[in-house]
């Protein structure tokens, strides 16, 4: 008889186990009137910040607010989410999507690109380089699906998905792969960067702005001087709080898409954990508090580490800055159409510092940022011949996309929604009692 009822003692803790482990998402429209809130209620796990950060970063949504507490064995994350345009979100597969992605977070793995090739590049930027790149590929008889350009300190990081232009398969035959890589590899170097240009290939990068991090992180981007000085550029602070434990990592910036993710990942790349932290954007600005320990469960012992932390936030936040004028590029995809664009940039010395390049049901939709030679704004006299050239249907001068939300640099404004309302301030209060915050008003 007592062997009969254990099976459904053992079910019920299972089902209890599950329960546990699997985060309570609940997301509110009431709560704000400016943002929604979601909020994730979740066993504590290392990585699980960034998973939910990633979700809805993923997802092209800004985060104006958040906080964030996870002492003890328990997490408990609140953000105030809103779309590009600053609006709260109406569509109800949107909100589904963020309701079953955060639900799942302990069993989702992060998107790939399937069916492709991948080719990582790293090296010296000059104007002039991905025109070459792009040469290559399509000498080469690669077909370009998608690519992402990043650049910071006179470095270049690239990541290309590509596929055979006759098979339409990825690329398996070996020599060709050593051929596209000796021949990329050259053009990397150029007269002055033999050391330093590295390309390699891969069938399965995981994602591939967290994959651009850990290249510049590796190729040292954060110790090279800047090339433009820019006047926006991040304040980071670490200070320590031994008697509670923790670092402190202080960061205001400008404000911009997917912020919160380039911050978040970088801290645990480098092996540390965020117990707790505040996040609020206003005024076109962005105010980061961040209380952190090594993985091991110790704070930052030296000047020298919070140096290191402070060069390595200082380059998270700036590779993804979009400096120049935002150019956009529509029309029907052919073999060669990266290297012709990309020539003409290069013929008018266009300097490219970020590219997001997509190809979509034969079309391509690319994202090219530009400047001149040294770094400053492009004439408009510039644009408008390239634009000439290129096609003026084809090629689009866009304003940034409206994510420092001009119209909400006033506070969020409360009504109704007591239920999340009351969690951000449990939150608030929690850090208070930690004696990690002054104030939870």
């Amino acid at each position: 008889m007592m062997q009969m009822n254990v099976r459904p003692c053992l079910d019920e803790f299972e089902k209890l186990l599950v329960r546990m482990n699997t985060p309570r998402v609940m997301i509110d429209n009431a709560g704000c009137v400016n943002a929604t809130l979601v909020m994730v209620d979740s066993v504590r796990k290392d990585g699980i910040l960034l998973e939910a950060v990633q979700v809805l970063t993923d997802l092209n949504l800004l985060i104006k607010k958040g906080y964030v507490s996870s002492d003890g064995r328990w997490n408990m994350d609140v953000f105030h989410v809103t779309d590009l345009d600053g609006k709260k979100l109406t569509d109800d597969s949107i909100i589904n999507c963020i309701q079953h992605s955060l639900g799942s977070i302990h069993h989702t793995r992060s998107k790939s690109i399937d069916g492709m090739t991948a080719i990582e590049l790293t090296g010296t930027n000059r104007v002039g380089l991905l025109s070459e790149v792009f040469a290559v590929l399509s000498d080469l008889k690669c077909d370009i699906f998608e690519s992402k350009v990043w650049t910071h300190n006179g470095r270049i990081a690239s990541l290309i998905y590509l596929k055979d232009c006759e098979s339409g398969c990825p690329i398996y035959d070996s020599q060709k792969l050593e051929i596209i890589e000796a021949r990329l590899r050259n053009v990397l170097k150029g007269d002055n960067d033999i050391r330093s240009a590295k390309t390699s290939v891969s069938m399965a990068v995981t994602h591939t702005e967290r994959r651009l991090h850990q290249m510049m992180f590796a190729d040292r981007d954060y110790e090279r001087s800047p090339i433009v000085i820019n006047e926006y550029s991040p304040d980071v602070s670490v200070k320590s709080r031994l008697e509670k434990g923790y670092s402190v990592v202080n960061i205001q910036c400008r404000d911009r898409p997917k912020l919160l993710f380039d911050v978040v990942f970088t801290l645990t790349d480098m092996q540390y954990t965020v117990f707790h932290a505040t996040i609020d954007t206003k005024d076109n600005g962005a105010y980061l508090e961040f209380f952190i320990r090594h993985t091991e469960g110790t704070p930052i012992s030296s000047e020298a580490e919070k140096q290191r932390v402070t060069l390595c936030l200082t380059a998270a936040i700036e590779r993804r800055a979009s400096n120049g004028v935002r150019l956009e590029l529509c029309k029907e995809d052919k073999p060669g159409l990266l290297a012709e664009v990309t020539r003409i940039f290069r013929e008018y010395a266009l300097n490219v510092t970020r590219a997001e390049i997509s190809t979509l049901q034969g079309k391509a939709e690319n994202i090219f940022y530009v400047t001149d030679a040294c770094g400053n704004q492009v004439d408009s006299k510039s644009i408008e011949s390239v634009r000439q050239r290129v096609g003026l249907d084809n090629l689009r001068v866009k304003e940034l996309p409206l994510t420092l939300r001009n119209n909400n640099d006033k506070e969020d404004n409360v009504e109704g929604g007591p239920v999340l309302l009351a969690l951000g301030s449990l939150l608030r209060k929690n850090l208070y009692n930690l004696g990690l915050i002054k104030s939870y008003y």
